[in-house]
């Protein structure tokens, strides 16, 4: 067991390295691919990461356009409330509410959680006032 020995210089942690060549363990094709089928391969690859770099983007969109639809649902959800404290007629807004509700899902589960969220609470307010229009999913 060793211990702590005083105030000092950091020693070495460990075994000392062993002597010799080093190794590398790096990734190597075999002997038997020649450099012919490894370039054949190259564009295929290209291909490929060129869609997943467009499928991302497109998912990425479809969140941004879904995170837009939300604040605005909120933001109509908040001027309901101010309508009907002042006595004002809310179909208007309600409408607003309808259209947002029918948009895209989202890519992501959690915010396509946070929609599903959102549009139940702009039901409960369709409800309330007799309007059964609003889409339960999109």
């Amino acid at each position: 067991m060793s211990g702590v020995r005083g105030i000092g210089a950091a020693g070495p942690a460990g075994r000392p390295a062993a002597a010799g060549p080093a190794r590398h363990a790096g990734f190597r094709l075999p002997e038997s691919v020649g450099a012919e089928q490894a370039a054949a391969a190259a564009p295929v690859a290209a291909a490929l990461s060129l869609l997943a770099v467009q499928e991302a983007g497109d998912a990425t969109e479809r969140d941004r356009r879904a995170r837009r639809r939300g604040e605005a649902m909120l933001a109509d959800l908040s001027a309901l409330q101010v309508a009907l404290l002042e006595g004002q007629d809310p179909s208007a807004i309600l409408g607003r509410l309808e259209s947002l509700a029918a948009g895209e899902a989202a890519a992501d589960p959690r915010l396509a959680e946070i929609l599903a969220e959102i549009r139940l609470r702009a039901k409960v307010e369709a409800a309330r006032r007799g309007i059964r229009r609003l889409p339960s999913q999109s």
